[in-house]
């Protein structure tokens, strides 16, 4: 009997072993709360959804006139490796001769393994530039936005608001925690590079015994723990800043605003003011004038802006609220407000950007660094945000700002994407397949046959995490463990790895890409790095067979001590924060420099740009576009824990009963959601967690059109992003606003398409009329 081998992944440390054709799972027995989501890996084995062979579409290998027309929509011819390895290198090749690496996107998303060696972003990125660079992205779709306004506010993203207060501190200090855009529970079961302990439970809890009060701000009453007793404050859509508006002139009405540390910590309220109290547009940002735009009394406005002044209050902002039109503005005005409260700094206290939005946030830091494999420097400046791919490949050569830069589209005739999911992360479908539609070639790495596997012309098969050894290793988490494959390669699927080095080859780029190591010899040799700091600083420091004979490594962290915002509230001289000033940016002259009409120079609020161009009587109602609980974005929809949460194999959809009731909708029914950009198909749920007017349909289903030829189908699988909307968050950030969309809904009528994008796909013949 083969025994149990230890392994990792992004919602959580595990063990597997593969027996009598069934992959059994055992969550690592010291994490307290292990994630549901372990239950979709052993469907990885043998789901037809599987990519097992290289495939070619025939268009383009038949170089049909016309043929990326056919992008999502034509036939696919298996080939063996040497000749897909061939026809990627000699297009390669073909591209960066005429046109140079300016014609090359290198495509990548993060999640795509726990592993430090076999990550596809690096891997990608490490191929692309030994092969004389690529254009880039910049940012990502669950953050655009903040990792653009939170440097120049408070300094580099994720230094100073997410090291700086911990669950540890929660648990003895906080006496009142303000969740804008709630804390979901399902979000923290995930973190790149995995999770030792789920632990967010276990301290809301402990911090809810000592008597710690939660405020929910979210249209969804479950965006907050249930095991902990919130107060849910059920928020129109879009509005929070609205909300943190009112507070504040509460705060300065009453007299509860620290000048104090006003003065001493930040720069430029006295400008902020001015707009808050109506000095400079005439209009006051009362308690009654948020009630009107948020949804929520004048009354409990004032009532909460007492309390956060009277107790020691952290003041939470979601990812959520930030992916939708100003997203920059709900990220900054939390800042100011947790300013106005003077607690920044304070143990349980201050501010905290997106804690719970992954595993791992709030957990100390390591004192070690982890294995990194080199990515090499991409000779090339060109790069986009990466929520404007759409923009870039409709748009070559066209203008756009971001960040207070003048920029332009390159002309992209080649993309490579290797981890990710383009079809899942970006908005307003129908426009991303005429966008790719656009390039003269389209290689992506797949494990299975997603809907970017059926938009490319080479599909390469890769193997999941489960099908190689690695390490797995995250921040702020102090599990290492050795990840050993757990079952053979399904069909053909190499590692990426495998897959450059092969095309690295035939480019006479191998020795540069490979550095002559094996895929287990870098494991050794990334591991030294760790290995040799722990030595230095006195901690078991095992060779790298010892760690993989022994399966995990437990390893040191730094001590909770406030961060670098204790540290700046101890002493702004000695311990100033990177921004302009040294302090907090509550007027910031550089963004105020760029003279953007939809990011000023200090927190306002924008009514958002949804609203204005869509009739309110034609889509009235706001859908939330959440992340799902039963997986991880896109990842493993084909798994059993995905596919049990389905209803009649669609996607759930929540629908307050009030809004059902006045459509005719019942608990069950297949229902349609449309806009002016698409529809979809989903299955109703009547809920009261679900406010008014709000419906909540998680990303993630696989994107399935009922006609891949129609130049604007429906899917009938439920992927919402068919109906959000394209545009950037702001010129300063050109985030993703996909979070908020509205719609009309529907009960569905005729007979129900059936759902087969699990069921893999049929081949064509090749030249010579042969199945291959």
């Amino acid at each position: 009997m083969n025994s149990f081998k230890p392994h990792s992944s992004h919602w959580g440390a595990f063990s597997g072993r593969y027996e009598n054709g069934t992959l059994h799972i055992r969550p690592h027995p010291g994490d307290p709360h292990p994630s549901p989501l372990l239950g979709n890996i052993p469907a990885i084995a043998d789901s037809p959804a599987r990519v097992r062979r290289p495939a070619i579409r025939r268009g383009w290998l038949e170089q049909a006139p016309a043929h990326a027309n056919k992008r999502g929509a034509d036939d696919y011819i298996e080939v063996s490796w040497p000749e897909a390895v061939e026809l990627v290198a000699n297009e390669l090749q073909r591209v960066y001769q005429d046109f140079g690496p300016q014609a090359v996107f290198g495509g990548s998303y993060g999640w795509s393994s726990a592993g430090r060696f076999h990550h596809a972003q690096s891997q990608i990125h490490r191929f692309l530039n030994v092969l004389g660079g690529y254009v880039r992205s910049v940012n990502t779709y669950s953050s655009g936005a903040a990792s653009v306004i939170i440097p120049h506010v408070l300094g580099p993203y994720d230094t100073v608001d997410r090291k700086s207060v911990t669950w540890d501190a929660i648990e003895r200090s906080t006496e009142l925690v303000v969740a804008f855009g709630g804390m979901a529970i399902k979000n923290a079961d995930v973190h790149g590079g995995g999770i030792g302990a789920h632990i967010v439970r276990p301290k809301l809890s402990g911090a809810s015994a000592r008597g710690a009060r939660f405020i929910s701000i979210t249209p969804l009453k479950d965006d907050f723990p249930s095991e902990v007793n919130s107060e849910w404050l059920a928020i129109i859509p879009g509005t929070d800043v609205a909300l943190m508006l009112g507070i504040a002139h509460v705060l300065v009405a009453e007299g509860l605003h620290d000048r104090e540390f006003l003065e001493r910590y930040t720069v430029g309220y006295e400008r902020f003011e001015d707009y808050l109290l109506g000095r400079s547009d005439a209009l006051p940002k009362t308690a009654e004038w948020a009630a009107e735009i948020c949804g929520i009394s004048a009354e409990t406005i004032r009532d909460l802006a007492r309390a956060m002044a009277r107790l020691r209050t952290l003041v939470t902002v979601s990812h959520s609220l930030q992916r939708a039109d100003y997203g920059e503005q709900p990220v900054w005005m939390g800042i100011v407000l947790a300013a106005m409260l003077g607690q920044i700094g304070l143990d349980g206290g201050g501010y905290s950007y997106s804690l719970g939005a992954l595993g791992n946030i709030g957990k100390r830091q390591l004192a070690v660094p982890l294995p990194t494999l080199s990515q090499f420097k991409n000779p090339l400046a060109d790069y986009i945000p990466v929520a404007r791919i759409a923009d870039m490949l409709l748009n070559p050569g066209g203008e756009f700002q971001y960040n207070g830069n003048d920029l332009h589209y390159p002309d992209i005739r080649l993309v490579y994407w290797a981890g990710g999911n383009p079809f899942h992360h970006h908005q307003n479908l129908n426009r991303l397949r005429d966008a790719f539609r656009r390039p003269e070639t389209i290689i992506v790495h797949e494990t299975a046959w997603t809907s970017t596997a059926r938009h490319a012309d080479i599909v390469l098969p890769a193997t999941t995490t489960i099908e190689r050894d690695d390490i797995g290793a995250a921040d702020r988490d102090d599990l290492m463990v050795a990840m050993k494959k757990l079952i053979e390669p399904v069909g053909e699927a190499r590692d990426d790895y495998e897959i450059f080095s092969a095309i690295a080859r035939h480019l006479g780029k191998f020795d540069a890409f490979t550095e002559n190591r094996t895929a287990r010899e870098w494991l050794g040799f990334l591991f030294e790095t760790t290995r040799q700091a722990l030595a230095a600083s006195g901690h078991e420091a095992p060779d790298f067979e010892e760690f993989w004979e022994r399966g995990e490594l437990r390893l040191p962290i730094k001590p909770d001590d406030g961060g670098p915002a204790r540290a700046f509230r101890d002493d702004p001289s000695a311990s100033p924060l990177q921004t302009p000033s040294g302090k907090i940016e509550i007027f910031s002259k550089t963004i105020a420099a760029f003279d953007y009409d939809d990011c000023g120079g200090h927190p306002y609020w924008y009514p958002a740009r949804a609203e204005a161009a869509v009739d309110k009587t034609i889509y009235p109602l706001h859908l939330v576009c959440n992340q799902p609980h039963q997986r991880l974005h896109s990842q493993l929809d084909y798994g059993d824990f995905s596919r049990s949460t389905k209803i009649k194999d669609r996607e759930p959809v929540r629908i307050n009963p009030a809004d059902a009731a006045a459509r005719d909708i019942a608990d069950g029914d297949i229902v349609r959601l449309f806009n002016n950009r698409g529809s979809c198909l989903a299955a109703a749920i009547l809920s009261d967690d679900v406010r008014q007017g709000v419906m909540q349909l998680s990303t993630g289903a696989w994107f399935e059109p009922d006609d891949p030829k129609s130049e604007h189908p429906m899917c009938i699988h439920g992927n919402p992003n068919i109906l959000t909307q394209d545009i950037g968050t702001s010129r300063l950030a050109q985030g993703c606003t996909g979070q908020i969309t509205k719609v009309e809904v529907e009960r569905f009528s005729g007979d129900t398409p059936p759902v087969r994008i699990f069921e893999g796909m049929t081949f064509s013949t090749n030249e010579n009329g042969a199945e291959t």
